[in-house]
């Protein structure tokens, strides 16, 4: 061994100051474009539907919290453990708004087990501006772009009758319908009353209609009368619709009521399992939040009377719903289960005529006020106050009571709401009974893609020959001014809106004053709003309650400023019928709360 051999060792040591370098083993070696590497996650696309932790075979996917929920978005995000994740991308496939994606990038050191747990999009991490990697493919959907097509009766063929439009949906379209439903729940937060709907989807999957059953009328005693006219706001968020059409969650809740009997869903509903507390409660007005309270109390033990001073059942759902949509023979369904929980109605009964409210406080240990809103408002513009103008909402009452109507030739509508839609298609049924045609204006302040009524009753108001007219102000009803006619109606004025609010988003519509139309009339009828008859209150109570714009004042359990009357429904909220079942939940609950304590107490 020579010197030579002995030093070389030594000759490493020139590098000891030198700084050192990290490369990647393999060198430059980059996944191909479509690697499934690192998730990659747009937090802003995300809706927390869940889809991606739900296919998840390894249980590597914790939906964790993110944000505060609001209407289509859980606030929920996916956590990853890589420890887990098999780096498959069914999470990806799934994905209903395709914001989780994965990267192509593949290597990542750490001396810390616990980073490889985390979440993407939430926690910053070096590949997330890398733009190749996994994605799911455009023309992949989950659930498909359409719901099957409803089965209408055609427009010819219901132009002159009552008759229901709507068929509800085969076995076979249910199934279908509801194959394309991922259970991410999203819908149930938004839903007013809360139900349990991917619970009933999933039961028409399984073909199970007495459990679909069953879960309905846990939540919504009114579930026959909102399989037709609820406003499925729940629909809304469906997540589906990010991919196409949203889930029909209405016309599957109608698929499962259309397929039980009468007779079997009292079966299934069943009655009261639980001792008499002894307690008595009144309410008054029997519409969807009367009822639904009288339902949840009557269920709770308690003695339940429901009031109402029409001759039947069912506040506007009956008399503000044409029968078109809504049958009554369906809402007597819905009644007859309500009823076959104890509860009591007596119709044709008006407090503060037949009994006094001081009666009903002293008789009972609770009051609910639940008189929905049945006075039409007027515009009170010029030649308003006259014979031959009405009030949407007194004709649709008239109709359904089976009483004679005036039906003219020519018929203006003021209002772009259902009521609108709803009275102006009344009138055109009657048209056609008596004259063979249609003679109905609908006008509107609103544009048609600012309308207040539903789209499909717009569409189908177009198929039954109504005339609507967007962006036409009401300026006067014009008379006749001499002649045989002198102070009948001659038609509406309008002139043509430029806008609706002003800066402060208060309502004052403003006027092109040079585009003005006389539309020919014989009848004015005005669909803009209505407001509770309050009269059966008296001063003395008018005076001692909160008011809040006109409507009474209630706490956030619907509990008045006195505390033995609770109110809700229309009369609080506005019109709405799954809004009225929920109020009527939230009522029983704290009327039921204040009489159990009351008995705990020994009062």
């Amino acid at each position: 061994m020579g010197f030579r051999d002995v030093l070389s060792p030594f000759t490493a040591w020139k590098h000891v100051i030198d700084t050192p370098v990290t490369i990647k083993n393999p060198i430059g070696r980059e996944a191909a474009e479509r690697y499934r590497g690192f998730h990659q996650n747009d937090v802003d696309k995300c809706i927390g539907c869940g889809s991606c932790e739900d296919i998840c075979q390894n249980a590597a996917i914790d939906m964790v919290a993110f944000a505060e929920p609001k209407p289509g978005d859980s606030g929920l995000r996916p956590n990853i453990d890589y420890g887990r994740c098999c780096w498959c991308a069914l999470c990806v496939d799934v994905c209903m708004t395709g914001s989780l994606t994965m990267s192509n990038e593949y290597t990542w050191v750490d001396s810390d087990p616990d980073a490889f747990r985390f979440t993407p999009g939430v926690d910053a991490k070096p590949w997330d501006d890398i733009e190749k990697g996994y994605q799911r493919a455009g023309e992949r959907m989950l659930t498909g772009l359409a719901r099957p097509e409803m089965v209408e009766m055609a427009p010819e063929a219901r132009a002159d009758n009552f008759d229901e439009i709507v068929a509800g949906y085969s076995r076979e379209q249910a199934v279908l319908e509801a194959d394309r439903c991922v259970e991410c729940g999203l819908c149930v937060a938004t839903c007013p009353a809360h139900m349990d709907i991917p619970d009933y989807i999933a039961a028409i999957r399984e073909g199970d209609y007495d459990l679909g059953t069953q879960i309905l009328y846990e939540t919504n005693p009114f579930s026959e009368v909102c399989g037709r006219v609820c406003t499925h706001k729940c629909e809304t968020v469906c997540a589906a619709a990010h991919e196409g059409e949203p889930i029909a969650i209405r016309w599957l809740k109608r698929h499962i009521i259309d397929n039980v009997s009468e007779e079997r869903r009292l079966e299934i509903v069943g009655t009261p399992q639980v001792a008499s507390s002894g307690r008595k409660v009144a309410v008054i007005g029997a519409g969807p939040a009367g009822l639904t309270t009288a339902y949840d109390l009557a269920r709770s033990g308690h003695k339940v009377v429901v009031y109402e001073a029409k001759d039947q059942p069912g506040g506007m759902t009956r008399y503000g719903i044409p029968e078109y949509r809504l049958p009554y023979d369906a809402l007597d369904r819905d009644i007859n289960v309500i009823k076959a929980q104890g509860v009591e109605i007596k119709t044709g009964v008006r407090i503060g005529n037949d009994i006094a409210l001081d009666k009903l406080k002293a008789e009972n240990d609770a009051v609910v006020l639940a008189i929905g809103l049945h006075l039409g408002r007027s515009t009170r513009v010029p030649g308003s106050d006259g014979a031959g103008v009405e009030a949407a909402i007194d004709l649709l009452a008239r109709v359904t009571a089976g009483e004679a109507v005036p039906v003219p030739e020519k018929v203006a509508v003021i209002g772009g709401g259902n009521v609108a839609m709803d009275i102006a298609r009344t009138m055109g049924r009657l048209q056609m009974q008596k004259y063979g045609k249609v003679g109905v204006t609908v006008t509107a302040l609103e544009d048609f893609d600012h309308f207040l009524a539903d789209k499909e009753e717009v569409k189908e108001s177009f198929e039954e020959q109504i005339e609507i007219l967007d962006g036409r102000g009401p300026q006067e009803v014009v008379r006749f001014k001499s002649g045989k006619q002198k102070g009948m109606v001659k038609g509406l004025k309008t002139w043509k809106v430029v806008s609706i609010f002003d800066r402060d988003g208060r309502f004052a519509p403003q006027y092109d004053e040079g585009d003005e139309v006389v539309h020919e009339a014989e009848m004015v009828i005005e669909a803009i709003g209505q407001m509770a008859d309050v009269s059966l209150l008296g001063a003395e109570l008018t005076e001692a309650l909160e008011w809040n714009r006109g409507r009474i004042a209630v706490d956030a359990e619907g509990r008045t400023s006195e505390a033995w009357l609770w109110a809700g429904g229309d009369a609080v909220r506005g019109p709405d019928v799954i809004h009225a079942v929920a109020d009527g939940h939230r009522i029983a609950a704290s009327v039921n709360v204040a009489l159990m304590a009351g008995k705990e107490a020994g009062a």
